[in-house]
């Protein structure tokens, strides 16, 4: 009974708005990170472009997804969430059937005469203009659908229902991929974007209320935007955070392109990148327990460490544990390490990521602190808009050209340790005589 009881009261805690965004931010990122873990193998493997290709439109995508909320959200505030999120899933529907499309027998006499990499860079700037104005709509219903009690709560339950997207989606990605073809994980996309749709034009109510800073035009924003990037040290923060997401998005870059080439094509890979997604699911709250009393600047240097070992750890392992299985199965022992990996670097993400915010608040001058938090996405941006292009450019280099794979890990790993040292340095002069 109490089980239930504590269940109730949760839900009487929030509006229906609250559940009904939250809930359709579940299915987005079930959609965005299901075709996110095979987009570089569809892109290389069945539609022929090369691994810098691929690399670039992935920075596409990637960069514009987390770039454009900036400005998506000042829209968002002045035309409503309703409209919002209708534009937004309309817009991924047809861009995720879109992308797939081009992948698909049934039209490919429809972009025989184009060329395709034009066609796919215009589909993907459509889907990701569509997909900027989720994440200011979802996050501004749980600010005016939450009370100052719980309003803390509201966004741990957003925070984990994106996880549970985000590790359900390559899920389903994996079984849709095996059976029907990697071309039709994008219609799954798009029927998961085009039910929400839905979702939103029946169901969900715009939340009652204003916003503290009330909506701001358009101008306003792009005025902010240059007094952010006028702000050096801030910015130095977020460049030097920007190289750490690069190591990041490789999983979805160079780690499909490695596993397809190295281990195995059949390997199951969208269920090796939702390790992430599974460990912050089950390890967050420990994780966090554990490092409370860790100070911001160190648990960033922890989580940054902890990303760069996991690279080295590639480096040094893998080349031993090519074409060895485990004992006893068909599994490839290199599968396991790079799971171990990924679990090793989700940890150190745990650690500093709650941080990061605290850390950008402490950044911000007085009076723009909401200022700056809206900017907390950049790095983000930075990281896929750079890190695509350039991981399809080492693993050209040295894996497709050179055949030595292992120099990829190691270079990645000195981008981690580059993070860190800088980090370093930041902490010890810019912060300190501050």
């Amino acid at each position: 009974m109490n089980i239930i009881s504590s269940l109730k009261k949760i839900k009487n805690s929030f509006t229906s708005s609250f559940w009904i965004a939250n809930g359709m931010e579940l299915f987005e990122r079930l959609a965005y990170y299901g075709q996110a873990t095979i987009l570089s193998i569809f892109l290389r493997d069945h539609l022929k472009f090369n691994e810098i290709q691929a690399g670039q439109l992935s920075s596409i995508f990637g960069g514009l997804i987390y770039l454009l909320p900036i400005f998506a959200g000042a829209l968002a505030d002045k035309f409503g969430f309703k409209k919002s999120f209708s534009f937004a899933f309309g817009v991924l529907a047809i861009g995720y059937f879109l992308i797939g499309s081009t992948g698909m027998k049934y039209f490919s006499s429809l972009y025989s005469n184009f060329d395709l990499y034009w066609i796919l860079t215009i589909i993907l700037i459509f889907t990701a203009i569509g997909g900027s104005f989720i994440k200011p709509s979802v996050l501004g219903t749980v600010a005016l659908s939450t009370t100052h009690e719980t309003k803390s709560f509201g966004y741990a339950i957003y925070y984990w229902l994106v996880n549970t997207g985000a590790a359900l989606g390559p899920l389903l990605a994996f079984f849709v991929r095996d059976i029907f073809g990697i071309e039709f994980v994008y219609l799954v996309s798009a029927i998961s974007c085009a039910l929400m749709f839905l979702t939103t034009r029946f169901f969900y109510k715009n939340p009652s209320g204003q916003l503290d800073n009330n909506s701001q035009e358009l101008k306003t924003v792009v005025v902010n935007l240059f007094k952010v990037l006028g702000n050096l040290r801030f910015i130095t923060f977020l460049l030097i955070f920007g190289i750490y997401w690069v190591l990041f998005w490789q999983f979805f870059i160079i780690i499909p392109f490695y596993v397809m080439d190295y281990i195995s094509p059949d390997t199951p890979i969208e269920l090796i990148l939702s390790t992430g997604a599974w460990t912050i699911i089950l390890f967050q709250i420990p994780v966090n327990r554990l490092t409370k009393n860790i100070s911001t600047q160190k648990a960033i240097i922890i989580g940054f460490i902890l990303a760069t070992s996991a690279w080295l750890l590639w480096f040094f392992i893998l080349p031993i544990t090519k074409g060895i299985n485990i004992t006893g199965t068909n599994i490839p022992l290199s599968i396991i390490m790079i799971v171990l990996g990924i679990f090793i670097f989700s940890i150190g993400e745990q650690i500093q990521a709650p941080r990061f915010y605290e850390y950008v608040a402490d950044l911000a001058p007085k009076g723009q602190a909401a200022l700056f938090q809206g900017y907390a996405f950049l790095p983000i941006a930075i990281a896929w808009g750079f890190g695509g292009t350039f991981g399809g450019w080492i693993y050209q280099t040295f894996s497709t050209s050179k055949h030595e794979p292992q120099y990829i890990f190691l270079i990645i790993a000195g981008l981690g340790l580059l993070a860190t040292i800088l980090m370093l340095l930041y902490n010890k002069f810019i912060i300190k005589r501050s």
